[in-house]
């Protein structure tokens, strides 16, 4: 039976430029596609978040550059809450499937893996700037 599941992720871009923003997001989507098989007929929707000192560009073009642009997609800011991990964009990709939760892969890369240790993952992921 298909239902509609969540799928995580996060990772850090170095600095708050679009070319930083735009690598790091398109390493964790394309981590997220090929650890999960994603394909564009089955996502519902993906909604992005950032750390508020993200702000160079939108996350989700990374995933219109990548063609997914019939999938609708949604950015916004986390909370700014003090002391929390700078420089963070995170993922969740709403994708109707048969698959049960235990079969799904949660990713999270580069600074990201602490807040997730049991997540944490390395990318196979060779990233084009």
């Amino acid at each position: 039976m298909v239902r509609c599941r969540g799928i995580r992720g996060a990772t850090t871009a170095e600095n708050n430029t679009a070319e930083d923003i735009l690598e790091a997001t398109r390493e964790l989507f394309e981590t997220l596609v090929e650890a999960n098989d994603l394909v564009p007929d089955d996502i519902a929707s993906i909604i992005f978040t950032t750390t508020p000192d993200l702000n160079a560009t939108f996350p989700s073009v990374a995933v219109r550059n990548h063609g997914w642009d019939m999938v609708p997609l949604l950015n916004s800011h986390e909370m700014n809450v003090p002391g929390a991990l700078d420089h963070v964009i995170r993922i969740l990709i709403h994708v109707n499937t048969d698959k049960a939760p235990s079969a799904l892969r949660h990713v999270y890369l580069r600074r990201a893996r602490e807040l997730r240790p049991e997540w944490a993952y390395d990318s196979p992921v060779n990233v084009r700037a």
